[in-house]
């Protein structure tokens, strides 16, 4: 049986842009609480953002290796649906905040996935991102999809995703979810309407 494709679109900043998303059928937004990011949000923007949301659109923080207080702090003020942990957390830390959470993993040269993979077997799935030696994520690089995992796990798909490689990421991967970000950007956090449509074609497509 198969499922379509699910799509996030991440590194929120804009409700404008949030909105455009969900018009053109994406299943869950991303909220950066790394402040490295370009991409960040603070807990006032990203709850202004959210509270003006329609129902049945998943919301997703993303962090980095944060203190566990931290996140405490963001999930009291902000209505999250998911947590995403970006870093090096075990699975130890990312069950401690009683909300559904899912692990990114990085496409490390000889690192065995699957068996990364099976660290985390509380993680309501896996996002397998693209390695970079220096950043965490937000490389706007991708990796040899031929080297996809097979898993049990929803798995979903990040890195260096457009508009014009996303049906072929899929076809290739046969992932459960897609995860863009810089793909769909005219600057960093600044998404555009033509790119978000088009990247929502590219997966129909597929």
């Amino acid at each position: 049986m198969s499922y379509r494709t699910r799509v996030k679109i991440c590194g929120i900043t804009r409700l404008t842009d949030a909105l455009d998303a969900i018009r053109l059928g994406a299943d869950a937004l991303g909220f950066v609480f790394y402040p490295p990011s370009p991409r960040a949000v603070s807990i006032e923007q990203a709850r202004s953002i959210i509270q003006q949301l329609p129902p049945f659109v998943t919301t997703v923080g993303l962090f980095v290796d944060a203190p566990s207080e931290e996140v405490q702090q963001v999930l009291a003020q902000v209505p999250l649906s998911l947590l995403q942990f970006h870093g090096d957390e075990p699975q130890s830390y990312c069950q401690q905040f009683a909300t559904p959470w899912i692990k990114a993993l990085r496409m490390q040269p000889n690192v065995d996935i699957v068996a990364k993979i099976a660290e985390y077997p509380q993680a309501s799935g896996i996002l397998l991102d693209a390695w970079h030696p220096q950043l965490k994520g937000g490389t706007g690089e991708s990796f040899d999809w031929r080297h996809w995992p097979q898993s049990t796990k929803p798995l979903i798909l990040a890195g260096g995703l457009t508009p014009e490689n996303v049906s072929e990421a899929i076809h290739l991967t046969q992932a459960y979810a897609v995860d863009v970000s810089g793909g769909v950007e005219v600057s960093k956090g600044i998404k555009e309407f033509t790119l978000l449509q088009a990247f929502m074609a590219g997966v129909n497509a597929a």
